[in-house]
């Protein structure tokens, strides 16, 4: 019999389909462990990584000093002394000379080819004033043809304050381009008077449940719209064109390559357009970077139909996974809290979808074998979504479904142990906690802030914690995250000891998030996620060994290069 190790349970909708998966998935299981012993491959290793200081992340071989790969899997995990024995006449040899070698990075939050777009975009995360923020504009404005759109961007308006952007703080520098460009955390856009206009919107226009239209005090439209109403404002913008999305792909895969991202699970909400790009770029060999593409929720029959087309996907680009959304964010006051915002007591956020339409299209999906996971931030949408997944489990029956809370960010401290308890994956964003660490108290308090990007309570609970970096609403970078995780030390420098410090962890934890952890969250940790015999030849080699360099230190550390499948992706000479 033929077994296609990419037909998991997640992925089929009968209980006899699933009962044949488990068994498919068994022999395969069997089959890599069978080859967990060193092989005979004497002079037969294509790759070579030696004299480093590896992390494996296999508990029972934790160090390590070599790594060898013969095609695109690994074939030795060993000395330096045993692994060189494998050298051939065409072997390649990397000499770590002391370097750290870890198991690809796997992000398991991204939004890749928004990513890549913004890559070659205006650039205003970092705009600190509200003039630099229109200076930074007019001039990449004044780049383009008459016409064409201004998009992503990535502001934050905290850097100047806390004071809302308009649409007339950049009109006049925009006359000829329509401009939609995001907060950082995308749940709130500002678009100037070109692009309202395109997209029909003016003061008669009508409110959006699970959104909001901002108005001034006079009722005048703002530019700035939340959630749900930036529907209003993306419908308006061209779809862009095969070759515009493959741009997109490859700068993304060269961006993510360059920090050590081997794998990413992109929650764009993937369409067929998307898909097709990385298809493309898989069957090209110009991808450099693993896919699991995450289609919307609201989808979940598109999904169904075109895994029944096509099959779950391969080593590179995979499908099967669906994203929904509970609430928004706490940046925009749209996280659906429990109690009221510290700094607006009238305002506890909302929901963007009810609860029992969320529940409904859980349990549909999951009744059809698919993987759904779902953006919850605040403290209600997470507790709302815990009783949803409780409810839809006890209904549909147990399988190995693997739910997951995107983000999970501000959780109720009674929630903490049912992430463990309902085997929820918390997939987070480290990153996210030194920067909204500035300014986090002042919008929920102290008190609800100890439960904050939860790292250690989750872990120390039994819960399996999954990281990644919503990029990019947050550079894709994992040495940054694990610094983030470690020291927690806001990027205000005003918590040098860290921002509630009794959440940060430990290297091993931070490491294990970023690799195995990340892997269990998509199916793949039988092919990916640790350095062993058998798996997937993904692996990162760093500068400096984490373990021996203080915390502080390890965001200063360099990838110097990155492999994916036995192929060098990215090299820092």
């Amino acid at each position: 019999m033929n077994v296609d190790p990419w037909e998991l349970p997640v992925l089929y909708r009968s209980k006899q389909q699933n009962i044949r998966t488990l068994v498919a998935v068994l022999l395969f299981g069997f089959g890599l462990n069978a080859c967990t012993e060193q092989p005979n491959v004497e002079g037969t290793a294509t790759l070579v990584v030696s004299g480093a200081r590896v992390w494996t992340g296999n508990p029972a071989q934790p160090w390590a000093e070599a790594v060898a790969s013969k095609g695109d899997r690994i074939v030795a995990v060993g000395s330096s002394e045993q692994v060189m024995g494998l050298v051939g006449p065409g072997t390649r040899i990397i000499q770590a000379n002391g370097g750290m070698l870890v198991p690809g990075f796997i992000d398991a939050h991204v939004h890749f080819t928004s990513g890549g777009t913004g890559l070659a975009s205006v650039q205003l995360r970092d705009a600190a004033t509200r003039e630099e923020f229109v200076d930074r504009i007019a001039s990449y404005a004044g780049s383009l043809a008459a016409g064409e759109w201004v998009v992503e961007g990535n502001w934050d308006h905290q850097n100047w304050g806390g004071e809302l952007p308009t649409r007339e703080w950049i009109d006049s520098v925009t006359p000829n381009n329509p401009v939609w460009i995001y907060r950082l955390d995308g749940h709130m856009g500002l678009a100037n008077s070109v692009a309202m206009e395109l997209a029909g919107i003016d003061a008669d226009t009508a409110e959006i449940e699970g959104g909001a239209i901002v108005r001034d005090e006079d009722g005048k439209l703002t530019g700035v719209f939340k959630d749900n109403a930036m529907a209003l404002l993306a419908k308006a913008i061209p779809t862009p064109s095969d070759a515009q999305l493959d741009r997109d792909v490859a700068a993304a895969s060269n961006f993510v390559a360059s920090h050590g991202v081997t794998t990413v699970h992109d929650m764009s909400y993937v369409g067929l357009p998307e898909l097709n790009a990385y298809r493309r770029a898989r069957d090209s060999g110009r991808l450099k970077t693993r896919i699991y593409a995450v289609m919307p929720l609201a989808s979940w029959e598109v999904l169904q139909e075109e895994m029944v087309r096509t099959g779950a996907g391969d080593e590179w680009v995979r499908i099967g996974g669906l994203k929904g959304f509970m609430d928004g964010s706490l940046g925009s006051h749209t996280a659906a809290m429990l109690e009221p915002f510290t700094d607006s007591p009238n305002d506890r956020g909302f929901m963007l979808q009810e609860p029992a339409v969320m529940e409904d299209l859980v349990g549909k999906a999951d009744a059809a074998g698919l993987h759904v996971m779902v953006h919850a931030i605040g403290d209600q949408a997470i507790r709302s979504l815990l009783d949803i997944y409780q409810r839809v489990v006890d209904k549909n029956g147990p399988r190995d479904r693997r739910f997951r809370i995107e983000h999970a960010q501000h959780i109720h401290p009674d929630d903490v142990p049912r992430f463990a308890g309902q085997d929820v994956i918390a997939s987070m964003q480290p990153y996210h906690a030194i920067d909204d660490g500035r300014w986090a108290e002042d919008v929920i308090g102290h008190e609800r802030s100890k439960t904050t990007y939860a790292f250690a309570s989750l872990i120390r609970s039994g819960a399996r914690v999954a990281f990644g970096s919503d990029w990019s609403v947050a550079p894709p970078t994992p040495l940054e995250g694990i610094y983030a995780a470690l020291t927690r030390q806001t990027l205000d420098g005003a918590n040098p000891d860290g921002w509630v410090p009794e959440q940060k962890i430990t290297l091993d934890q931070a490491l294990t998030a970023y690799t195995t952890n990340a892997a269990y969250a998509s199916y793949e940790e039988t092919l990916k996620g640790s350095l062993e015999v058998g798996k997937l030849a993904d692996f990162v080699l760093l500068d400096k060994d984490l373990s021996a360099i203080p915390a502080e230190d390890i965001a200063g550390v360099r990838v110097l290069q990155t492999v994916v499948g036995g192929q060098l992706v990215f090299s820092a000479d």
